[in-house]
Formats: C-alpha cells, sequence, structure tokens
C-alpha cells in the first residue's frame, strides 16, 4: 500500500492489538491479491530504530501473510514504541499469526 487514502480506510476498520504492533485490517470490494503497509512514527524513536521496526515488521508479514492473509484485504501494521524492536521475533510471528486469526473472525 502506498497511497494515505488507503491507510487511513483501513485505520477505520478492524484492529486487533498486540504486545509488539498494531494490526489494522479491512476488506476492499474487490478480488484482488492482499495488499500489506507498514507505519513506524517518530515515537519509535530515530530513523535507525524505525527502519529496524519496518524491516522486522516485513519479515514477519512475509512469513505469516503468505499463508494466513486473504484474498481482497488490505492490512496495516503499526510498530509500536520499544516493543517492535525488542522483541524476540518468534514472538514477534506468533503475536501476527494470532493477530490474523482475531481479524478474520
Amino acid at each position: 500500500m502506498r497511497k494515505r487514502a488507503d491507510f487511513l480506510r483501513a485505520a477505520r476498520a478492524k484492529r486487533s492489538g498486540q504486545p509488539g504492533f498494531l494490526v489494522q485490517a479491512r476488506k476492499r470490494d474487490d478480488d484482488a491479491p492482499p495488499r500489506v503497509g507498514y507505519t513506524c512514527s517518530k515515537k519509535l524513536g530515530n530513523a535507525v530504530t524505525r527502519n529496524r521496526a519496518k524491516r522486522r515488521l516485513r519479515e514477519a508479514a512475509r512469513l505469516v501473510l503468505g499463508a494466513e492473509a486473504k484474498q481482497g484485504w488490505d492490512y496495516v501494521l503499526v510498530g509500536r514504541p520499544n516493543e517492535t524492536v525488542s522483541l524476540p521475533f518468534d514472538q514477534l510471528v506468533a503475536d501476527l499469526q494470532r493477530a490474523i486469526t482475531k481479524v478474520h473472525t
């Protein structure tokens, strides 16, 4: 996802908070492949910290959303201060699986 309007639509839809991040998801009106967006505000820290958080979220999404994402959905992963960077990666992946399951039920 690249457009601000898409992120704002996802922000008004379903969400699932986890210790390391927040997942926002919305069903679109088409059957196109799922889209994923990432956001990490300056509350996370400097540019190095924000980029590290986004890299971790991208890798977790690659591992989980390949099997769990549904056609026609938008997903936004929002990083949390301190937690996204400091949580063990396997816990981050498990949290994402739990969040996606919660959003789809």
